[in-house]
């Protein structure tokens, strides 16, 4: 279509564009501070078209021109019903999704904003490559900023920032998010950041790191963010491998009781590489100023003060949006490649569908923007949605106290939140704590959601009783980028579950569970596979690695994700998400899952944490030994008589719970389990130890754990 063209179409579609800027105004908020922004206008939003350069006037002509079906607020489900509509049941739309699904998905997409429309919805000619939306153009940043602020909501809070580690609290607005994150936009280019070029961001949970994110998106960078406060070495594998034209980076990050400097940790991690990059370092307030290095670093302040404001670029459906590592990565880099298109798509779909949040409605994902689950539900798809997205910087417990999540929900009004199981056991485990959460009122909440690793029964029922609301297991990889399986509230699905499952297969994700190809029958533990294409937004392949790609996800079940998964499927359609099939445990030719294990090991009143690992046995293969944390502390006695109580009691406990061919009889206490930065315990590592054998410390807070450990089994050699 030529520009000519697309302003005629503009001028027809006037009156739908005037009507959509005199939509009511929702909310408000205060700028400045660590968060930025502030009042006034922003330069990057276009006023009338004598401001207008030609080539924006064509590519806003061509937004109106599809103004009609884009909005979320018009996209309750899938299809494009009204905000009173009913939305089509669970089952209808799994069934649509599976046997139509072209006309599925391009309903859904009618809740994004498209520049150019596709021309064909899925090509999945060269599997197990899937294109979504071909030929599609969009710009993620202008679908969760602009198109928002085009549409009255400039006043709605977009962030709201508590960082109880620094006594800081902020709300910003839609208005004041865009103009910082133009002006960093701005910024990226004058450095000579172009389209496809990637962007490193290293920073604490901090507004500026969702500016950086949104900026690199507003002008098709490609963002690596990694965890802050990530070690120097892993730090430097990622930079040398994604081999960006600019560091992103603050100051310091702040834990309990210390602060981290983020630069010291980046300037070692430099000195590890060849690739040479420039940084631009943001200077927390109210704490000492980082000096600058003379020719490689800026200051992040003075370069916003000197930028204009910068436009969203078009971009292809399939451009990456970003590169995000998998948690313990050693070795070979593992990059997956995120594609712009189908995951905006599908996180706009899951906000209200899956969530059951209605734009404009506050919600919380206590995580890091480090893990997928911040990437997705912290940043971009709150955002999308046009919801407000509360960004945590604190723990669950210790800032101050356990009452932390009860605050926040009272306070902000929260609808819906996502967190963790270990965030959950952390706050059960400090016991008079949590009872702070009595002290609380929060009638908006309506729902708890729970992922990153199986959740026991007995955490899931703590958390109903004390958040007064349903808590549903849901169950998903980085590789997604959002569920394959989850309880959809949006959809109908009852919201008292059966215990211990993980929802039921979303739309997109034919779920199988089978084992040397073989389809196993229900309630059979089996290996988790789904079925080929995958729902959009799913990785696009691993950073310059196809043939890691293909090999590691779809040469075992040829036609399938594998997504190394072990679990089971009831006859309701439920799925149980138990362990990796790296964790299940073959003993005497009997698979026995390590999750169902530390489930039953978990419902002991004295155990707060556990990890079931595989030891090696000349007899039986494999036995299953248990790691665990007592609840009343760190300090153990291995040999006091209360600990053999306990032992004796467990055993029982799997005895009576998986029988006698669980053959398990030997329990270990350690003061701590170590886990990565996503929550999940590197199980390899400890059967490793527990096997006598040599390991690789996987990326986690603190590798000391390990030593802990291994001195623990040294001592109680005897024992196992």
């Amino acid at each position: 279509m030529s520009l000519r063209s697309l302003r005629v179409t503009r001028l027809c579609f006037a009156k739908q564009r005037t009507a959509a800027s005199q939509r009511g105004v929702v909310g408000g908020g205060e700028g400045g501070g660590e968060g930025g922004g502030g009042g006034g206008s922003s330069r990057g939003l276009w006023k009338s078209s004598r401001q207008e350069p030609s080539y924006c006037r064509a590519v806003r002509s061509l937004r109106v021109r599809l103004s009609a079906w884009h909005h979320p607020r018009n996209s309750y489900s899938c299809a494009n019903h009204g905000p009173t509509d009913p939305p089509p049941s669970y089952q209808s739309a799994f069934l649509r999704s599976v046997r139509e699904p072209e006309d599925f998905w391009s309903e859904c997409a009618r809740g994004v904003t498209w520049f150019k429309p596709w021309s064909q919805t899925m090509d999945h000619s060269r599997p197990p490559y899937t294109r979504w939306f071909v030929d599609g153009e969009l710009n993620v940043c202008y679908n969760a900023l602009d198109r928002h602020v085009e549409n009255g909501l400039r006043n709605q809070l977009a962030i709201i920032y508590d960082s109880p580690v620094t006594g800081t609290k902020q709300k910003i607005t839609y208005k004041e998010a865009l103009e910082q994150v133009s002006k960093l936009a701005d910024v990226l280019v004058k450095q000579g950041v172009q389209k496809g070029d990637r962007v490193t961001i290293y920073m604490p949970m901090i507004p500026q790191a969702i500016y950086a994110m949104l900026a690199c998106a507003r002008i098709g960078a490609i963002h690596s963010l990694i965890f802050g406060g990530f070690a120097s070495k892993e730090l430097s594998v990622r930079i040398q491998h994604t081999k960006p034209k600019l560091v992103l980076t603050a100051s310091f990050g702040i834990e309990p009781g210390r602060k981290i400097n983020y630069v010291q940790l980046l300037d070692k991690a430099l000195e590890m590489i060849q690739h040479k990059v420039k940084v631009i370092i943001y200077n927390r307030y109210n704490m000492e100023r980082v000096p600058l290095t003379r020719g490689r670093d800026l200051d992040w302040d003075e370069e916003i003060s000197a930028a204009q404001s910068r436009d969203c670029v078009p971009l292809n459906s399939d451009h990456p949006l970003y590169i995000l590592y998998t948690s313990g990565t050693t070795g070979q880099p593992k990059g997956i490649v995120r594609p712009s298109g189908g995951h905006a798509v599908v996180l706009n779909w899951t906000m209200s569908n899956v969530y059951g949040v209605k734009p404009g409605e506050v919600w919380l994902t206590a995580s890091d923007l480090g893990w997928v689950v911040g990437h997705s539900y912290i940043c971009y798809a709150p955002l999308l949605h046009g919801n407000t997205t509360v960004l945590y910087e604190g723990k669950p417990v210790g800032t101050p106290d356990s009452g932390a999540f009860f605050r926040l929900l009272s306070e902000y009004g929260i609808a819906a939140m996502f967190t963790s199981p270990t965030a959950l056991r952390a706050i059960h485990h400090q016991e008079h704590e949590a009872l702070l959460g009595r002290h609380y009122n929060f009638p908006r909440f309506r729902a708890l959601f729970v992922g990153g690793e199986h959740c026991d029964v007995d955490t899931l029922q703590w958390a109903k009783e004390s958040f007064r609301a349903p808590v549903l297991d849901h169950w998903w990889q980085t590789e997604t980028g959002s569920p394959i399986t989850a309880t959809c509230i949006g959809l109908g699905l009852t919201l008292n579950p059966p215990s211990g499952q993980a929802g039921k297969c979303l739309p997109g994700y034919n779920v199988i569970l089978g084992n040397d190809m073989k389809e196993v029958k229900r309630n059979t533990l089996g290996n988790i596979a789904v079925k080929l294409p995958l729902a959009p937004g799913s990785m696009a392949t691993l950073w310059e690695n196809d043939e890691l790609f293909k090999k590691l996800y779809f040469t075992k079940f040829p036609g399938y994700y594998d997504t190394m998964d072990a679990g089971y499927m009831d006859d309701d359609g439920y799925v149980y998400v138990m362990s990796r099939i790296d964790d299940v445990i073959n003993v005497a030719g009997h698979r026995l899952s390590t999750g169902g294990i530390e489930e039953v090991i978990l419902s002991h009143p004295a155990v707060f944490d556990c990890a079931v690992v595989a030891q090696e046995d000349s007899i039986k293969g494999h036995v299953p030994l248990a790691l665990c944390v007592k609840k009343e502390g760190n300090q153990i006695n291995i040999f006091t008589e209360e600990t053999d109580q306990i032992r004796e009691e467990i055993v029982q406990l799997v005895r009576n719970s998986i029988g006698p061919v669980a053959a398990f009889k030997k329990t270990l206490f350690v003061t701590r389990l170590p886990k990565t930065r996503s929550g999940k315990i590197p199980r390899s590592a400890l059967a490793a130890i527990v096997n006598g054998k040599p390991y690789t410390v996987p990326t986690i807070e603190d590798p000391a754990v390990f030593s802990e450990i291994e001195e623990v089994i040294k001592e109680t050699k005897n024992i196992i």
